[in-house]
């Protein structure tokens, strides 16, 4: 662990083997923190809040500039690592790496910008303003799937307005997270950046119910998100929870028929189909359906399975043995309800090791299906037909979460139509699952609160003090006596 500014093994000698998901081999251990490890990384944080959020916007700024440049110094080496303990294909560890410098970058810059509005007085002789100032210590507990990229949208804009981070990273990938600390972090001052590893239940729960953690930062599934708003509503935290997502992608009648599958393939099976954000519903135009389901299968069937490290890879392993499990069981119920499999639902055979499945694609799904309503989180692509497109909203909003929608078209009439009457926090047209440092991410309905990236990401981790301030002075005539 690395509690301010030290590695440490921790309160005990239990340990966590960290597992190559493509070859089951054992990476390293880490601790298996505790409750005590969690209040010794807050008391850190609290002593070194006091002088960070005093510490002058510009030189936070550097400090930040210089994680990043720490981290791209050692670009390499960080893809490399991710690979190993995450499974995704080299490009795609790659493009987090990028991510995670240039966030570090980006929230640089707009740590400068403001730190609050002057606002017009009710009378003369008064003088109102309001500041944002950072919460204090901040849990942020970070997810598998994107252990590097996740964790800067938050400790970034975090530590930017002045805040101290403890992080949680996950128990199946916390090496490229003690790898950042270790080599990008280690100039910011003492216990302004504390990691503990750990599991949930041991190590989650302290964290975000500890008295001195402010504000708690999460991204993972609908149950734990629900969690800890249970475990936290009595002290009235801070919370920040991005949640699940049954994304849908409408393909609309004008599309070009290529763009519009390789666009779909990316937005399903990006990580495996294990990113929040995958198209796990997709819905097509009767009248381009049949050809659509055989050309996706065509082009779906050519993508290559294998290591991460393989550069002739194109889709990696899944994470563990329990996901895939998972996502069979989705299948498995799907087509015993009558849906068709078109290609996939197994494990390939040609690996001995290894948590590989086949890319999916089923068809005769309908919305009283589990894979069509609940999180699948795995390569699987259902397909549905729609008549008119109020059916295709209809559809797209018949779920309980709204995190991001897809639609692929270029009449303008259908996307005006889209972006102002699908549910979801992330309106994709042409281009899905691509995020600007500068646009809000986040979901409506079931998955979440607040936003992270570009200014709302910021003020997330900011609260605000409104001034009011009488610069005359005097006895007003309506105080007391009336």
């Amino acid at each position: 662990m690395y509690i301010a500014g030290e590695i440490t093994s921790g309160s005990n000698r239990e340990s966590i083997a960290i597992i190559n998901p493509a070859t089951e081999e054992v990476l390293g251990e880490v601790p298996s923190g505790k409750a005590d490890d969690i209040n010794n990384a807050v008391n850190a944080g609290l002593t070194a809040y006091q002088e960070w959020r005093f510490t002058p916007a510009s030189e936070r700024a550097e400090a930040l500039h210089q994680v990043a440049a720490k981290i791209r110094a050692r670009h390499d080496e960080f893809v490399k690592l991710l690979t190993l303990e995450e499974g995704k294909p080299i490009p795609e560890s790659d493009e987090e790496l990028w991510w995670t410098e240039e966030t570090f970058d980006y929230y640089a810059e707009l740590g400068r910008h403001d730190r609050g509005l002057v606002v017009p007085p009710g009378e003369p002789g008064q003088f109102n303003f309001t500041l944002k100032e950072p919460w204090g210590v901040v849990g942020c507990i970070v997810p598998w799937n994107y252990p590097l990229l996740l964790l800067a949208w938050k400790v970034a804009p975090a530590l930017a307005a002045g805040n101290t981070v403890v992080v949680k990273p996950s128990e199946l990938t916390p090496l490229t997270t003690l790898k950042l600390a270790t080599i990008a972090c280690d100039q910011l001052p003492e216990g302004v950046f504390n990691v503990v590893t750990g599991y949930g239940r041991e190590a989650g729960e302290p964290l975000v119910t500890h008295p001195d953690v402010r504000m708690v930062a999460f991204t993972g599934s609908l149950a734990t998100g629900q969690r800890i708003a249970k475990l936290t509503a009595h002290e009235m935290k801070k919370l920040h929870l991005e949640l699940g997502g049954k994304d849908a992608m409408v393909i609309a009648p004008d599309v070009d028929l290529d763009v519009s599958i390789r666009s779909l393939a990316y937005a399903s099976l990006l990580n495996t189909g294990q990113v929040c954000t995958s198209t796990e519903r997709v819905y097509v135009h009767e009248s381009l359906f049949p050809q659509f389901t055989e050309e996706l299968a065509d082009f779906v069937s050519t993508l290559r399975l294998g290591d991460g490290l393989d550069k002739n890879t194109d889709i990696g392993p899944m994470i563990r043995d329990q996901f895939r499990e998972k996502v069979e069981q989705h299948i498995s119920e799907a087509v015993s309800n009558g849906a068709h499999l078109v290609i996939g639902g197994e494990r390939p055979d040609e690996f001995e090791r290894g948590f590989f499945f086949r890319p999916t694609i089923l068809i005769n799904v309908n919305h009283e299906m589990r894979i069509m309503r609940e999180e699948t989180f795995g390569p699987v692509i259902p397909l549905m037909p729609y008549r008119d497109f109020d059916e295709a909203i209809r559809l797209v909003n018949d779920n309980p979460y709204g995190l991001g929608a897809s639609l692929m078209s270029n009449d303008a009439r259908l996307v005006k139509r889209f972006f102002e009457g699908v549910e979801a926090g992330t309106i994709w047209i042409n281009d899905p699952l691509t995020d600007n440092f500068a646009g809000p991410f986040g979901g409506m309905k079931m998955s979440g609160l607040g936003r992270e990236l570009g200014q709302e990401g910021f003020d997330q981790f900011r609260q605000v003090k409104h001034v009011h301030w009488d610069i005359q002075g005097g006895i007003k005539d309506y105080w007391y006596p009336y």
